[in-house]
């Protein structure tokens, strides 16, 4: 019955390792602008191994002198388990000149496929090419 205990402990550590394991990218690809303001594209990897039904970032959008313009909430989910999807934001009334910088404040919600929220922040892996960094 120990063994069994004992196996049974060492599975659910493996799972939670593997639960962890891999890494959602999130790239600023690029800002265009439009009518409405500034459109912002983002590319999402997920190589989790799991897929994403909740996937929400609050970001913080800051001009060329670092001072806050903005707060937007945006929902990235869906974010499938081994794909790279793009995902459109609108920031509207903004020039995408007069973005310094974005900052990615808070994630309020990381939720796997059938799963609980839990904090993504340590499989998170960001990057840009926007004239504009995308930091954490």
């Amino acid at each position: 019955m120990k063994t069994l205990g004992l196996a049974l402990a060492a599975a659910l550590m493996a799972g939670a390792v593997y639960a962890q394991s891999g890494t959602i990218s999130v790239e600023l690809n690029k800002f265009e602008a439009t009518d409405e303001g500034c459109q912002a594209y983002f590319l999402f990897g997920n190589t989790t191994g799991e897929s994403f039904e909740g996937f929400e970032m609050s970001l913080a959008i800051l001009d060329s002198e670092g001072v806050i313009d903005r707060l937007l909430t945006i929902d990235a989910a869906p974010l499938p388990a081994g794909r790279t999807t793009l995902k459109l934001f609108g920031i509207p009334g903004l020039e995408c000149g007069a973005v310094g910088a974005v900052l990615l404040h808070d994630l309020p919600s990381c939720r796997p496929q059938n799963g609980a929220e839990m904090d993504c922040f340590s499989m998170l892996e960001l990057s840009s090419r926007a004239t504009a960094q995308l930091v954490q």
